[in-house]
């Protein structure tokens, strides 16, 4: 049953209950009322049909009290003829003391007649009504008796009805009418009534008449039926049904309308809801009333309004962040660039939870540093950490050249850092806004605590806190990462280190960050713990496909790109190159003699004896079998050599102890080929080949000792004519140099070759020189690179 049903029901039942009732209260009360005041009326009549009844035997007693008191005989017709004429009675009759009749008066009615003390029903039916008296003499004998009579014929039954007002029926012995004056129409009902009723109850005929018997009584010895018609309209009960019947339609009408009124916002709005529920939520509800009804379809349609903004803000965010996701994802499938997968990284996770700023800590040493930063401009801590006090100091034996060398290394290094930054870092930067610059222990403050727990945390700064080093902010989320899996251990054990801090500072709106924002952060943690662990295993397969197992240096392969790149750069930069080619001496007898597992136990323990004696910027190479290669950058002759005499003494000096021989030990020593660029070679190759050549030369003067390279001729010097003229040439293109009074003089410049000297480092390189404003024409060393 739909609600408009239910609803039209329920209201024709508050409606019509009511009503029926009423009819019915109605109906019953005016039946109740018609049937006592009926039954009133006929009691009132049936007393007015025993006084007149007991009136007339009282005055038929009267007058034959009259006739009997006459005591001559001859004289009693004559007072009956008077009793009669007066009316007092319609006869007299007087009789002796057998019965026998003495006298009658003309006229008198057929018998039988119906005494008025009698109370029994008559054998017949009755003709008169007699009152009896007895007749005595002086002395008191019965001489018969006197009865004055009045007949009982129609017109005495009129004159009671007129007296009582109502209709009368006298009934004769056998139950049938005798005299009536009830309508033809209703006799046989009323004596079909009158026939059920018993003592003085009232009972109701089919049409409507009420019925009541009285007598034979004592007193009222005429077996009556007395009725009444009902006072009640005609077709009372007919109208209340039909006033039900119109009410009922009435009430149907309108229920039906107020159903329909107060149904159809719920039928819209329920067309409403099912169309939002396929997706539709630009479905709105008219609404049509001020009521609840009303209010109710107000607030769904600001509940669809608020909805759809709500989808609209979500399908934005979620468009948005599978953005940032297919950004990170192109990132970390193409490049192994650390840097740049965690700026991606950062830029995402501030985008999707609507951070101001955030930072990418990486654990280095025990120490949080900042590798990337975004947004923190202005919330730098005021001072950064101490400075590690665990650096290495330098070694105190180091000898004045080594000193030198060094130095200018450093120079050199910083200068080349500061010339690649200067292309990648943006130079509008502000001096402290280096990501490095970030630097917090682990355990301390909130990232440090993050970190070292293993623990993602979130809320806000308590402004009396003591300074940690970290940023200034009012609320903040960090999550750590670890490798895949390394914050996710089994249950029970101790969760991983982490690799870094994923941070985030200051949500947009002032609010604090919330559980869903942390949810977010631990996907971009995540995809920062898989970019570093890709990166470190890139590294670390790059480094396994570019060293040595056996030893640990790197091996020919990355000795081809290093020496070309390291001689690019020696040529960008004016400077000098050290190759030494080294090589065990008579090897294959240790391998004869004691086993190759041996032959490698000497290697390694070279190559570890190889690595002590350079320096961090100097690269180490295993060439092959016994042969090793060094590249010693800012490097000349002089200290070439110091580095060759200090590795033969070095092996020289210490056996090799091998381990579980019982203290057995092999004693080798080291052949040394120096080359030095561009003194003796103008390429990478070139300079290679002449480290071995002069290999082979130290082999050939008796091993264990070290030779230099021959130096390469140079080319012949030629005087060139340098335009020294202030005039531009034709293309508009400006030459070098130029005279200083603006005349075209060009000027001959020379250049000559210096002898070789060790003891003053590399030699002076051939420089052409012009006159007063010209330029270099060629590398022009610096004299204060003198390396080891």
């Amino acid at each position: 049953m739909t609600l408009r049903g239910r609803l039209t029901a329920a209201f024709l039942a508050v409606v019509l209950g009511p009503v029926l009732l009423g009819a019915l209260f109605v109906g019953s009360t005016m039946a109740a009322v018609d049937r006592s005041r009926s039954a009133e009326r006929l009691g009132l009549a049936a007393a007015s049909v025993r006084t007149s009844v007991d009136a007339l035997c009282q005055q038929l007693r009267a007058a034959a009290d009259a006739v009997a008191l006459v005591a001559d005989q001859a004289g009693r017709p004559d007072a009956a003829g008077q009793v009669v004429s007066r009316g007092l009675a319609a006869a007299v009759l007087v009789s002796d003391v057998a019965g026998g009749v003495l006298y009658t008066t003309p006229g008198a009615p057929a018998g039988p007649w119906r005494d008025c003390s009698a109370d029994d029903p008559a054998g017949g039916p009755v003709r008169a009504l007699t009152a009896r008296v007895g007749l005595r003499d002086r002395a008191g004998a019965d001489l018969g008796a006197v009865a004055a009579a009045q007949p009982v014929d129609p017109g005495f039954v009129a004159r009671l009805a007129a007296v009582t007002g109502v209709a009368v029926t006298l009934l004769d012995a056998a139950g049938g009418v005798a005299h009536t004056t009830e309508a033809p129409g209703v006799r046989d009902a009323v004596l079909t009534a009158a026939r059920k009723v018993t003592g003085d109850r009232v009972t109701e005929t089919l049409d409507g008449r009420y019925v009541r018997r009285v007598g034979p009584s004592p007193g009222q010895p005429l077996p009556l039926v007395l009725s009444v018609p009902s006072e009640q309209p005609p077709g009372l009960y007919a109208a209340l049904v039909g006033a039900v019947v119109l009410a009922g339609l009435l009430a149907v009408a309108v229920a039906w309308r107020l159903a329909r009124v107060t149904t159809r916002p719920l039928v819209e709005l329920a067309g409403a809801v099912d169309r939002v529920a396929r997706g539709d939520l630009g479905a709105r509800v008219p609404v049509r009333s001020r009521d609840e009804i009303g209010r109710l379809a107000a607030a769904f349609n600001r509940m669809t309004r608020e909805t759809d903004s709500y989808v609209q803000a979500l399908t934005s965010s979620r468009d948005q962040l599978r953005g940032h996701l297919a950004v990170l994802g192109d990132t970390l499938a193409s490049t192994h660039d650390l840097q740049r997968i965690l700026r991606v990284i950062l830029h995402s996770a501030i985008a999707a939870t609507g951070a101001r700023a955030g930072a990418v800590l990486l654990v280095d040493g025990g120490v949080l540093v900042g590798r990337c930063a975004e947004g923190l401009d202005g919330r730098w801590p005021a001072a950064g950490p101490p400075p590690d006090a665990t650096d290495p100091a330098p070694s105190a034996d180091a000898d004045a050249a080594d000193a030198d060398a060094a130095d200018a290394a450093a120079a050199d290094a910083a200068a080349d850092a500061a010339a690649d930054a200067a292309v990648a870092v943006d130079s509008a930067r502000p001096a402290g806004a280096d990501p490095a610059a970030l630097r917090v222990p682990v355990g301390r403050g909130v990232v440090g605590a993050v970190a070292a727990t293993g623990e993602p945390c979130r809320g806000r700064v308590d402004p009396a806190a003591e300074p940690t080093g970290e940023p200034r902010c009012e609320t903040y989320v960090a999550v750590p990462f670890a490798t895949p899996g390394g914050l996710a251990d089994r249950a029970g054990a101790e969760p991983a280190a982490a690799l870094g801090v994923l941070v985030l500072y200051d949500r947009l709106g002032g609010d604090e960050f919330d559980d869903d924002d942390l949810v977010t952060l631990r996907t971009f943690a995540g995809h920062a713990a898989v970019a570093v662990d890709n990166v470190r295993v890139h590294e670390e397969a790059q480094r396994l496909s570019l060293t040595d197992p056996l030893t640990g240096l790197w091996n020919y392969r990355y000795l081809r790109e290093s020496i070309r790149r390291e001689v690019e750069r020696a040529s960008r930069f004016g400077r000098m190159l050290s190759v030494l080619a080294l090589d065990l001496d008579r090897f294959k007898m240790v391998n004869d003699t004691w086993g190759h597992a041996a032959g490698d136990a000497v290697l390694a323990e070279f190559a570890r004896r190889l690595r002590g004696e350079i320096r961090e910027v100097d690269l180490a190479f295993r060439q092959g079998g016994e042969e090793f290669v060094l590249l010693l950058p800012e490097t000349d002759a002089r200290g070439a050599t110091i580095v060759a005499e200090r590795l033969g003494a070095a092996v020289r000096d210490a056996p090799v102890a091998l381990d579980g021989s019982g203290g057995v030990t092999i004693g080798v020593t080291v052949s040394v080929g120096i080359a030095v660029y561009p003194d003796h070679a103008t390429t990478g190759q070139q300079v290679l080949d002449a480290a071995d050549a002069a290999l082979y030369a130290a082999k050939a003067a008796g091993r264990d000792t070290w030779r230099l390279a021959e130096a390469r001729p140079w080319p012949p010097v030629e005087e060139i004519a340098v335009p020294a003229a202030a005039v531009s040439p034709s293309d508009g293109l400006p030459r070098a140099g130029g005279a200083i009074d603006g005349r075209d003089s060009p000027a001959r410049v020379t250049a000559a070759v210096g002898p070789v000297d060790l003891d003053a480092g590399r030699p002076e390189v051939p420089v052409a020189r012009s006159g007063p404003g010209g330029a270099s024409s060629g590398p022009h060393p610096s004299r204060h690179a003198h390396g080891r």
